[in-house]
C-alpha cells in the first residue's frame, strides 16, 4: 500500500466550526488542523512507475512526504470503514484507470486530524473527541496511519443466522424482532411462527429481513389502507382512497397515477435536445414531453441524522423519478421541513418550552441547520437544481386525557419532491417473459440504511439506538448520477430502449424491489445473492 499526503481537508471556517463543537465538550483543546491522506492499493503488491506516480500525485494534488503530530498534538485518522468502498473511492479509481494508471486496484481517502491541547488527552477525552470527528456508521478512527492497511482487507461473507422458534417458540421471534429492528406487528409474529412451525424449520435472518421490509408500513401503507372510522361510523373510503379521490373525480390529463414510482400528466409538444446514439450527434427533435412528478417524505432518518437523512430523502425521490415507466429524466427538485419550535439558545421565545426529547433524535434547530444543506447537497451533486421548498414550525398546547399536552412536529416532516419529463412511448412498463435476467445497477450499500423501511415504521426513539442510526442511509449522488446516465442512454434509443421495466431500490432494499418487479409481470423469481 502506498500513502500520500494532500492539502488541508477543511476550510478555515469549517475548522473553526469543528473547534467550537469540540471545545463545548473539552475546553482543553486549543486548535485543530486537518489534511487529506490517500491510500493506494497496487496490483500484486508492486510499485508504481515514476510516470504513474507522477500522474497519481497530480490527480490527487498529493505528494510523498512525512507529516507527524507535534508534541502538543494528538493524532486522529478518519477513514471509511474497513471492508467498505466509499463513493469517492470508486470515482477516483476510475479516473486513475482512465488516466492510464491501470495497476492501481483502489484509491481510498482519509482525513488526518491534529488536535492541539493544553495537556495530553486521557482515554475518555480522546473518545469524546473521536465521536465528533467521524460518522460512526461509515467511518472509523485510527490512532496510527499504520492501521490504514486494514482498509484493503478482503473479508469473507458471513453465514446465515437462524432464529430458533422450534425450540424457543414465539418468544424467540419477539426477541429477534427487537434486536433486528424488524418492526413486526403482533399478528405478523403469529403468522411467521405458525407458518415456519408448519414447515418444520426455523427462519433465517435474510427471510425475516425480507418479510419485514416488504411487508412494512413504509412499503405497504397498511395504516393508510385500513378502515377509517369517525365517531363509531365506518367511512365508505379508506385514507388512501381519500388521497386518490381527486384523481378518480378528475382524471383528465393524467396519464398514470398511483401505479408507478411517479405520476405522469400530459405535457406539451416541444423541441427536445436529442442524441443520435449511432453518431453521438445532438439535434432538436419535436415530440410530446409528458411531465412526471413525485413527492415523498423521509421523516425518521432526518429526525435521527438530519444531513444524511434529508440528503437520501432527496436521493430516493430522484431514483423514483428515474425508475418510472421504462426510464425518465429528473429535472428539478424541492425539499421542505416541518419541525417543532426551534428553541434557539439565547433567542428563546415566550411561547416556547423545553420538554425534552430522546437523546438520539436531533433537535428542531439541528434539523433546520443541517437538513436543508443535506437535501440541497444531494440535488447539486447529482446534477439537478433544488428550486423549491418550504419551512415551518408548529406546536400547540391541546387538551388530552391527562389534562394538556404539547403537540407538534416532534418527529419532523421532511418532504422531498421533484418534477421531470418522460417520453410517451416509455410511460408504461412492459411485461417480461420467463427467463429474463434481472440486473442490479448501482454501488455497494453496505449494512447502512438497509432496514430503513422497517425502522421508519416504528415510533421514533423507541427502538435500539444503534438500529436507529443504522437505519439512516448515507448518500451516494455520484453513483446515482452514473445510474441515471445509463437510463438516459437507454431512453435515447427510442423504441429500441432495452429496458423492459425498471424499479428503484429504496428503503425496502432488494427485498422489496425485486419481488415487486417480477410481480408486476405476474412472474415468480429466483434470486441468487451469492454466486
Amino acid at each position: 500500500m502506498l500513502q500520500m499526503i494532500g492539502r488541508s481537508a477543511h476550510s478555515a471556517f469549517r475548522l473553526d466550526k469543528l473547534l467550537t463543537s469540540v471545545q463545548a465538550q473539552l475546553n482543553t483543546v486549543l486548535e485543530i488542523r486537518s489534511e487529506y491522506r490517500y491510500f493506494i492499493e497496487i496490483e500484486g503488491e508492486g510499485e508504481l512507475s515514476a510516470a504513474d506516480q507522477k500522474v497519481v500525485q497530480t490527480l490527487l494534488e498529493a505528494e510523498l512526504r512525512d507529516s507527524e503530530a507535534a508534541e502538543d498534538e494528538s493524532f486522529f485518522l478518519v477513514t471509511p470503514r474497513p471492508g467498505t468502498i466509499s463513493p469517492w473511492s470508486s470515482k477516483s479509481t476510475d479516473i486513475a484507470h482512465n488516466s492510464g494508471v491501470n495497476n492501481v486496484l483502489r484509491i481510498e481517502r482519509g482525513i488526518a486530524f491534529f488536535v492541539k491541547t493544553k495537556e495530553g488527552l486521557t482515554a475518555e477525552q480522546r473518545k469524546a473527541v473521536t465521536s465528533l470527528l467521524h460518522d460512526r456508521m461509515i467511518e472509523v478512527v485510527f490512532d496510527s496511519e499504520d492501521e490504514a492497511d486494514r482498509l484493503f482487507i478482503h473479508g469473507q461473507s458471513r453465514p446465515l443466522l437462524s432464529v430458533d422458534i422450534l425450540n424457543g417458540g414465539r418468544a424467540a421471534l419477539v426477541e429477534a424482532n427487537k434486536t433486528m429492528g424488524l418492526a413486526l406487528a403482533e399478528d405478523e409474529i403469529d403468522y411467521l411462527v405458525d407458518n415456519f412451525t408448519a414447515l418444520g424449520r426455523n427462519p433465517n435472518d435474510i427471510e425475516l429481513m425480507m418479510f419485514a421490509q416488504a411487508n412494512s408500513e413504509h412499503c405497504r401503507h397498511k395504516i393508510f389502507s385500513a378502515d377509517w372510522i369517525i365517531d363509531g361510523k365506518e367511512q365508505p373510503i379508506t385514507l388512501f382512497n381519500m388521497i386518490r379521490n381527486t384523481h378518480a373525480l378528475n382524471p383528465e390529463g393524467v396519464v398514470t397515477a398511483y401505479s408507478d414510482n411517479s405520476s405522469v400528466i400530459e405535457g406539451p409538444n416541444s423541441q427536445r435536445f436529442h442524441v443520435d446514439m449511432a453518431t453521438n450527434q445532438y439535434s432538436y427533435e419535436g415530440e410530446a414531453q409528458h411531465i412526471l412528478m413525485k413527492v415523498e417524505t423521509h421523516n425518521h432518518p432526518t429526525a435521527i441524522s438530519p444531513f444524511p437523512g434529508a440528503a437520501t430523502g432527496a436521493g430516493g425521490e430522484i431514483r423514483d423519478e428515474g425508475a418510472t415507466g421504462r426510464g425518465s429524466k429528473p429535472k428539478a427538485g424541492l425539499t421542505g421541513f416541518s419541525v417543532s419550535n426551534l428553541n434557539i439558545p439565547g433567542f428563546e421565545q415566550p411561547w416556547e418550552s423545553d420538554y425534552g426529547k430522546p437523546a438520539r433524535m436531533a433537535s428542531a434547530q439541528e434539523i433546520m441547520l443541517d437538513g436543508p444543506l443535506g437535501g440541497a447537497a444531494f440535488n447539486n451533486e447529482f446534477g439537478r437544481p433544488n428550486l423549491c421548498g418550504y419551512f415551518r414550525t408548529y406546536e400547540a398546547l391541546v387538551p388530552s386525557a391527562d389534562g394538556f399536552e404539547v403537540r407538534g412536529y416532534h418527529k419532523p416532516i421532511m418532504v422531498a419532491g421533484g418534477m421531470g419529463t418522460i417520453r410517451p412511448q416509455h410511460v408504461k412498463k412492459n411485461i417480461f417473459d420467463p427467463g429474463v435476467q434481472l440486473i442490479v445497477l448501482g454501488g455497494p450499500a453496505m449494512l447502512i440504511g438497509l432496514g430503513g423501511s422497517a425502522a421508519s415504521s416504528v415510533t421514533s426513539g423507541t427502538s435500539e439506538e444503534g438500529l436507529d442510526f443504522a437505519s439512516v442511509q448515507r448518500g451516494n449522488p455520484e453513483m446515482e448520477r452514473r445510474c441515471q446516465e445509463v437510463i438516459d442512454r437507454c431512453v435515447a434509443l427510442d423504441d429500441q430502449n432495452p429496458i423492459i421495466a425498471i424499479h428503484d431500490v429504496g428503503a425496502g432494499g432488494l427485498s422489496n424491489a425485486f419481488p415487486e418487479l417480477v410481480d408486476d409481470s405476474g412472474r415468480g423469481g429466483r434470486f441468487e445473492l451469492r454466486l
